[in-house]
């Protein structure tokens, strides 16, 4: 007899014979590392170049204080967060949703 969808959704069939091939856990893998690309990218470049400014101005002046490379750097790191806050949240919200489509449909496809 055919299965209901409410079967085929809380009493799904594991089929050893069709499981997910390498091609997808592959796309599944690069996606996930452009997410993390997305997302951390613009706040590792922020917190460099505050780094490389803030290095030659001490240069020039010779100030070595530790401070002045570690404040700066932490503040403009949590703005920047706090900055594309919304737009990592849509980044990571899209990917979760395509990631748990793409589960029930291989639950739906066994």
């Amino acid at each position: 007899m055919g299965e209901s969808l409410k079967d085929k959704l809380f009493y799904p069939s594991f089929d050893a014979t069709n499981p997910m091939n390498e091609a997808e856990a592959l796309e599944i893998c690069r996606e996930s590392i452009i997410v993390m690309l997305k997302l951390v990218g613009p706040i590792m470049l922020a917190g460099l170049l505050v780094g490389v400014v803030v290095s030659m101005i001490q240069t020039v002046t010779q100030i070595q204080e530790a401070a002045l490379t570690f404040i700066p750097k932490m503040v403009t790191v949590f703005g920047i967060t706090i900055w594309l806050l919304p737009f990592m949240l849509a980044t990571l919200g899209g990917f979760t949703q395509t990631l748990t489509d793409r589960i029930v449909q291989i639950g739906l496809s066994g």
